[in-house]
Order: C-alpha cells, then structure tokens, then sequence
C-alpha cells in the first residue's frame, strides 16, 4: 500500500479512490480496510470522505490535510456533484485581500454536511439546483490554480451575487460591503445583470445598494431595474427580531432601492 502511495505522489496525484486502489493491488475489500486504518495512524492518509483518500506529505501532516483548493475538485467529481469555491475564498481570490477565508466554502446544488479534517473545515451552501445549473456556467467561472491542478471559483460577479445572498456567511453587512469595495468596480455589467437574475430580488437589491455605496455606478445601475420592480421595502440586513420591530420603524430608508436601511453599514466607502 505505501508502494501504491508513493507511486501515486511520483505521477503528481495526491488523492485516490478505494475503486481505483483495489483494482490496481488486487486486495480484498478487508485487507484494504485495514491498510487504509494503519497509515491513517500514521498520518499517510487522510479521509475526507468515504471511498475518497488524501495522501498526506510531510509538510500537511501538520495541519492534517493539504490546503482543500488542491483536492475539492476531485473530491466532488468523484461524488458527480457540481460546486463552486465562492463567498470569502473567492473574494480573496480576485483581490479582496482583507478577507481571511478561514473556513473555505463552497456552493453546491445538494445539502451537504460541513465537515473538518485536521485544521481544515469545509462549509457547503446549498443553492437549488435550478439555480446552481442556470449560473454555474464556465463564462461566468474562473480557474483556481494548485500545484496539482485547478479548481472551479466563482468569477467576480457570482462572487458578489453570492455574498450578497448569503452575506450572513461571508462576515456579515460590514463583510460584504469591503467585498463591493474591493471587488465590484472589475465587475462586468453584463454578467452581473445576467446573472441577477437567478438570484432573490432582496440580495440583488443589497447588492446594487452597497455598490452605489462604493461609487461603482455602472454596476450599480445594471441592477437598478430589479428595484423597480419590487412591490415593498426590505431590511438591509433581515435579522431583526419581531421585538426590535419600532427600530426597524424608525430606520432610514433608501427609495432607489426601496431597503430599510436597519443597521449601518461601517466601511469608509
């Protein structure tokens, strides 16, 4: 089995599936098992999923796995799922250096559980998968280069649409309007009003608000037609318990984009 892992390590693999490995040492399912246990011990393998083995070089024991840009995109094509590497991982990716991507997301048309290996947690959101299809488009991806290949990232806009939309994972209101100011001036208009689309008029809304905030206009501007055509007002930030309702009362509100504007947003824009 060490054999099978360094022969792996020599063809620049640092992944495998136990379909692959059985069929290549010609083990039982049993024998498998217990090698897999033993070098797990040892820190020569780690197992983020079941039937799905990392192996471990010296410099990843440490943290106990390899960083997960380097094996996302094998791992969920083993699974036949889709994804994205989005919200603060693809934030910091196009330049939002102020973003510490401490747990790395990523957006998936399936409820997956979140999990930890070693000193690495994976977050999975899930977005539906009528969505997910209608956006996960290659024009509208970037590649995320690793020494071991490359993984799917959100391209800017859908990395704005998608903190925009779950802004409440991607460090809050504050989060997300750094992100805009970082960001959102290399957004492309087209791909942004196109891909709104997909997206709940609310988020869409905060987003265009925020980018105004930051003095990108035109982008600002390819998403003003879904303001107009909301029927009502929404909280900048929907969180507000029903006993905090007189403030939400009291809010300013932004008409352009018809937001109750319920908390401040603390970013020298």
């Amino acid at each position: 089995m060490e054999q099978y892992l360094d022969a792996q390590l020599s063809r620049g693999r640092s992944h495998f599936t136990r379909e692959e490995a059985t069929a290549e040492l010609h083990v039982s399912p049993l024998a498998f098992k217990a090698a897999i246990t033993r070098l797990v011990k040892k820190q020569k393998l780690a197992n983020p999923r079941h039937g799905f083995y990392l192996i471990l070089r010296p410099e990843d024991r440490v943290a106990g796995a390899p960083d997960p840009a380097r094996w996302i995109d094998p791992l969920m094509r083993y699974q036949g799922i889709g994804y994205r590497i989005s919200l603060l991982r693809a934030a910091a990716f196009h330049g939002s250096s102020h973003q510490a991507a401490m747990t790395f997301q990523v957006i998936v048309p399936r409820q997956l559980r979140d999990f930890e290996i070693g000193r690495q947690r994976l977050q999975f959101i899930y977005q539906a998968p009528a969505d997910f299809d209608r956006v996960n488009q290659p024009e509208w991806l970037a590649d995320l280069k690793t020494e071991t290949g490359f993984a799917k990232v959100a391209g800017i806009e859908l990395t704005l649409l998608d903190c925009a939309r779950y802004f409440h994972r991607a460090a809050g209101i504050n989060g997300l309007a750094q992100i805009v100011k970082d960001l959102g001036a290399k957004a492309d208009v087209r791909k942004l009003a196109e891909a709104a689309q997909v997206y709940e008029n609310a988020a869409v809304r905060r987003l265009g608000y925020l980018l105004e905030q930051a003095g990108c206009r035109r982008q600002a501007g390819s998403l003003a037609g879904f303001a107009a055509r909301a029927r009502r007002s929404a909280l900048l930030v929907p969180s507000v318990k029903p006993s905090l309702a007189s403030l939400v009362e009291a809010a300013p509100r932004d008409s352009r984009w018809k937001l109750i504007l319920n908390e401040p947003v603390e970013v020298d824009f």
